[in-house]
């Protein structure tokens, strides 16, 4: 299902499959953005020969179809995460993506990745009358994570969000908002730059041990490397069981309007992007031809364009009622791989196979926060990923944790609509 990221600019020439025999001494598999920023971290710690293999083509899926946001944090809370690991812990790991959109923001700078970046911010918009949500956040981050957000009262956010559905908000100051796809296209050539070989229309039909050194077969092709990170997120790979199993694979959905000129403005008067306070929560955000991104819901279904389009469309105008009948042009799904614990499984088996995954559709920061955690452990011998080591490869029990997931998701959504209910 093609994205409106992948409607709006050509495809670049096709990367070729691999051919014969070689060696490498890191084959990254998944051209995503975890695949991509380990490819690229590698690099500039001076590996040489690091060779990337993607199934489909750069940015296929999620980093390819996501909302674009680049912030810092988790899909576990920060709440959560404090109370699981301790405070030196917890700021350790938050404090990688805090470094990791910092990371983003140059790169797309001094590499010059033209990806519409939009360094304006985040909104986090109160649906809810009750405030102590958000002073609570904002005190917690303060307080043990040094991250300052915003205050904006309630009259200041109707004056840049023009939605009776929201109330106060908190306002994230270091993000920024991106195309996607673009950006993925712009680390590829980055990394080929630095001597990564990329090979698209290349899924690895066999992993298999032999000896101290793995062997990965393209084709008719052979690459026999010490290390192999896999990274493919929610688009499986079918090569360690193990961590295959630790995922769920999970759609969201994304919809793109026709241009509103003086519309859009009548709705938004930032250019930040925004979501709210829900479990089960709307973001989006301005596109520079006022275009609005709209996206939401998570399902185990990977629903048909039509149908992603009548449920964003519901959403949107739940919150901005004179958007109604807009015309939408692109609408799409896409999975995401979520863990049970909603952490990234970053780690190795200890053998020279390594694994990014579970960024849960919070993964921009956090993909480049992993890749250069994996980059330094590759380039340094290490042979542990200690960071993420609280958060393993728990089983998530295919196809039961589907209705799990799904179940969880419609309680929330109940809960927030409850919660809504009874403040009138």
């Amino acid at each position: 299902m093609a994205s409106w990221y992948h409607a709006r600019q050509a495809a670049p020439t096709p990367r070729p499959a691999p051919q014969g025999k070689r060696e490498a001494a890191v084959v990254v598999v998944g051209g995503g953005f975890a695949g991509l920023n380990t490819a690229l971290g590698l690099a500039a710690r001076g590996v040489r020969d690091v060779v990337l293999l993607e199934a489909q083509a750069i940015g296929f899926g999620a980093s390819g179809r996501n909302g674009g946001f680049v912030f810092a944090g988790y899909s576990l809370g920060e709440r959560a995460l404090l109370e699981k690991l301790g405070e030196p812990s917890a700021r350790d790991l938050y404090g990688r993506t805090v470094a990791a959109v910092n990371l983003i923001r140059q790169r797309i700078t001094t590499l010059g990745i033209a990806c519409d970046m939009v360094d304006a911010g985040v909104v986090w918009a109160n649906w809810f009358r009750d405030a102590n949500l958000l002073s609570a956040r904002q005190k917690l981050l303060a307080e043990h994570y040094g991250s300052e957000w915003q205050w904006i009262p309630a009259d200041a956010m109707h004056e840049f969000v023009h939605s009776r559905r929201y109330h106060d908000g908190l306002y994230e100051r270091n993000a920024l908002h991106i195309d996607p796809l673009a950006y993925a296209r712009g680390l590829a050539q980055a990394a080929e730059t630095a001597g990564v070989s990329i090979h698209e229309g290349s899924r690895v039909r066999m992993l298999e041990r032999r000896g101290p050194r793995w062997i990965l077969r393209v084709g008719d092709a052979e690459i026999e490397t010490p290390n192999v990170v896999l990274a493919c997120g929610g688009y499986l790979a079918g090569l360690d069981r193990r961590i295959d199993r630790a995922v769920l694979p999970i759609a969201t959905y994304v919809m793109v309007t026709e241009p509103l000129g003086p519309r859009l403005a009548e709705c938004l008067r930032t250019q930040a992007a925004v979501y709210d306070t829900r479990f089960a929560f709307d973001y989006y955000r301005p596109l520079q031809d006022t275009r609005l991104l709209w996206g939401g819901r998570i399902s185990v279904r990977d629903r048909s364009p039509r149908a992603v389009q009548k449920l964003l469309t519901h959403d949107l105008e739940k919150v901005f009622p004179t958007l109604k009948g807009v015309k939408v042009e692109h609408a799409w799904s896409g999975l995401m791989s979520y863990a049970r614990h909603e952490m990234p499984q970053v780690g190795t088996h200890g053998n020279g196979l390594w694994y990014a995954q579970a960024f849960g559709g919070h993964g921009l920061a956090p993909t480049c926060a992993a890749g250069e955690t994996l980059a330094d452990a590759i380039a340094s011998g290490e042979k542990s990923v200690p960071a993420y080591a609280a958060f393993g490869l728990e089983p998530v029990h295919r196809p039961f944790g589907y209705l799990a997931a799904q179940g969880t998701y419609w309680r929330m959504e109940l809960a927030d609509w409850f919660k809504a209910r009874l403040e009138g």
